[in-house]
C-alpha cells in the first residue's frame, strides 16, 4: 500500500520550540507517512536532527540569522507573499495528499496558495491577538491573513486560550481543534545527562529561562526585577539560554543594573536539557505565550516551574510544583521573593511523568481523515 505524502512547512529548522516539536513529529510520523519538510531558510541547527528518512527542502540557501532584522520583518515577507502563487507552482505544488503550515507567517501565507487536490491545514503556535501587535501595520497584516487562514481546511492550535484569542479576532467557520505540542520525553531525559562545560554555582539559588531574545519573552523586565532582589540582598543567579536581536539592548541594562555577575546570558544551546536539569528553578516569564515546548521539557525534568499568566498556563495542567503569578512586575518581584528565600530542597518535589503519547496518535488521526 502506497504511503501518504505529507508536507510540512516552516520558516527555518533553527532553535525554537515549534522547530523542535515539528524535528520530533516529523521523526515519529516518516515510519508511516512519505514526509518532506519545506523551509523558507536552510541550514537551521534542528536539520542534523531529522531522520534520514525525512526529505528536507529549502527555498533559499541562506541561513535566517544572516538576514537583517529588516530583511527578516519586511522585505522577504513581502517578496514572498507577492510572489507566492510563483514560489509555491515552482517549489513547492506536487502530489502531497496533506500540506501542513506549522507555523503563523510567511510559511502560512505561502501554503494558502490553492491547489484543490491537496487538504490544507494550518497549525498556530502562538497568541495571534498579540503577535503582530498594534497600528496600520498590524491591522494590514490582519486583513490579509483573514483571507488567507479562509484558504485551509483545518486550524490546529497548541493551547485553548489561542483558539479564543484567534476566534475573537478572525471569525472564520474553519475546521478548528487543539493539539497540544508533541514532545519525545526519553531524549529529553538522555540528552540531560550530558555534560557541560558551565556548572552553576551550588552555594546559591539559580534560575533558568530558555527563550528567544525577543521582547514578546520580557528579559528585559526581568533583569530590573532581579537588581531590586539584589539591591534587597536576595541573593541568586539567573541564567538565560537564547539569542535574538535583543541581545545588545538587554546587554546595556545588564550593566547599568550592574549584575553582570549574577545575570549571564548563555546565548544558543543546542542542547540546553542538562542546564535545565541542574537549575534549581525554571522560569518563564513572558508578555505572552502560546503553548511552550521548553515548559514541557521542564516538567519531564521535574523542575519547579514559574510562570506569568499567559496561555503557557495550560502546560501546568495537573503539575503539582508550578506557579502562576500575574503578569505584572510588582507580582513577579513578589513571587520571586518568595521562592527564593523559600529555598525549597528537591527532595521535596513530587516526581509526575509527562505522558503525551496520545498527541502522536491525534496528529496520525487528522492525517488519516485528510
Amino acid at each position: 500500500m502506497e504511503k501518504k505524502k505529507i508536507l510540512f512547512g516552516i520558516t527555518s529548522l533553527t532553535l525554537g520550540g515549534a522547530e523542535r516539536v515539528l524535528v520530533d513529529l516529523a521523526n515519529e510520523l516518516c515510519e508511516k507517512y512519505e514526509i518532506t519538510i519545506f523551509t523558507i531558510y536552510a541550514k537551521g541547527e534542528l536539520e542534523k536532527q531529522l531522520s534520514p528518512k525525512v526529505r528536507l527542502q529549502s527555498l533559499y540557501p541562506i541561513s535566517f540569522a544572516m538576514l537583517t532584522k529588516a530583511q527578516k520583518h519586511v522585505f522577504m515577507p513581502l517578496k514572498i507573499w507577492l510572489r507566492k502563487k510563483h514560489i509555491y507552482q515552482t517549489k513547492i505544488k506536487r502530489d502531497y495528499d496533506v500540506e501542513i503550515a506549522f507555523l503563523e507567517g510567511p510559511i502560512t501565507r505561502l501554503f494558502s496558495t490553492e491547489n484543490k487536490e491537496t487538504r490544507k491545514i494550518a497549525w498556530v503556535h502562538n497568541d495571534i491577538s498579540a503577535v503582530f501587535g498594534k497600528g496600520v501595520k498590524a491591522k494590514i497584516k490582519k486583513w490579509i491573513d483573514k483571507k488567507v487562514y479562509e484558504k485551509y481546511q483545518k486550524i490546529i492550535f497548541v493551547s485553548q486560550d489561542n483558539k479564543k484569542k484567534f476566534e475573537k479576532i478572525y471569525q472564520i467557520k474553519n475546521e478548528k481543534e487543539v493539539i497540544y505540542n508533541y514532545i519525545k520525553k526519553e531524549l529529553v531525559k538522555e540528552k540531560a545527562n550530558q555534560k557541560v562545560s558551565i556548572e552553576f554555582d551550588k552555594k546559591t539559588i539559580n534560575i533558568l529561562t530558555v527563550a528567544r531574545l525577543v521582547q514578546q519573552k520580557a528579559i528585559d523586565r526581568l533583569i530590573k526585577i532581579h537588581s531590586k532582589l539584589i539591591k534587597e540582598g536576595i541573593e541568586h543567579k539567573i541564567y538565560v539560554i537564547g539569542e535574538g536581536p535583543e541581545r545588545q539592548k538587554l546587554e546595556k541594562i545588564i550593566k547599568e543594573e550592574k549584575v553582570e555577575n549574577s545575570f549571564i546570558l548563555l546565548g544558543k544551546k543546542e542542547n540546553p536539557y542538562p542546564y535545565i536539569k541542574q537549575a534549581d528553578y525554571f522560569a518563564l516569564l513572558s508578555y505572552y505565550e502560546g503553548y511552550p515546548m521548553v515548559l514541557l521539557e521542564a516538567r519531564i525534568l521535574g523542575k519547579d516551574i514559574i510562570i506569568t499568566d499567559t496561555a503557557a498556563r495550560e502546560t501546568l495542567k495537573n503539575y503539582s510544583h508550578g506557579k502562576v503569578v500575574k503578569n505584572e512586575e510588582k507580582e513577579i518581584l513578589s513571587a520571586l521573593r518568595e521562592i527564593i528565600q523559600k529555598k525549597k530542597v528537591k527532595e521535596e518535589i513530587k516526581k509526575e511523568e509527562y505522558e503525551n503519547e496520545y498527541i502522536l496518535e491525534k496528529v496520525k488521526e487528522i492525517i488519516e481523515t485528510a
